[in-house]
């Protein structure tokens, strides 16, 4: 799949044992880290759309810890080499990896299955609560060239 520009995508490995296992999210010597800002988590319930919206500053890094989530990024940017461009993601358990979402790209998320979707997001930047950098569209925005139906057959 071709990535949108600016887009990261890394296998994340789980190390198990006969206690469990351990699975590294995001490292600081990873190409895919820039900077620290917090982290927290996301839950997003079975049938519920969590789309859409970007950031102007922010990068994001997703890692879907609990469930499966559909994840969906849309690049409106005017001069980027893909724009227009939508990339469809299934993180979780079944495929546990690092997503990185550059400024400027609309991105959103849902739950797959009938478990709640629990994304833990290391965005570079703290979350501004006088002025927050997110620009929101309805999950059914018909400037963005996605449909959030599940497709059966």
């Amino acid at each position: 799949m071709e990535l949108i520009d600016g887009v990261q995508v890394k296998k994340l490995r789980l190390i198990p044992d006969e206690r469990g296992f351990l699975m590294e999210m995001l490292r600081s010597d990873w190409p895919e880290f820039d900077r620290f800002g917090q982290a927290y988590i996301t839950a997003c319930y079975p049938g519920v759309i969590k789309a859409w919206h970007y950031h102007k500053i922010q990068w994001d890094h997703f890692v879907c810890v609990g469930g499966m989530a559909r994840v969906v990024l849309c690049d409106p940017r005017e001069g980027s080499p893909t724009k227009g461009m939508v990339n469809v993601f299934h993180l979780g358990y079944l495929n546990p990896c690092l997503l990185k979402i550059p400024p400027g790209v609309y991105h959103g998320f849902t739950a797959e299955g009938n478990q709640t979707a629990l994304i833990v997001n290391f965005p570079t930047e703290l979350y501004n609560y006088e002025k927050p950098d997110e620009y929101r569209l309805p999950y059914n925005d018909p400037s963005i060239p996605y449909s959030w139906e599940v497709r059966h057959g």
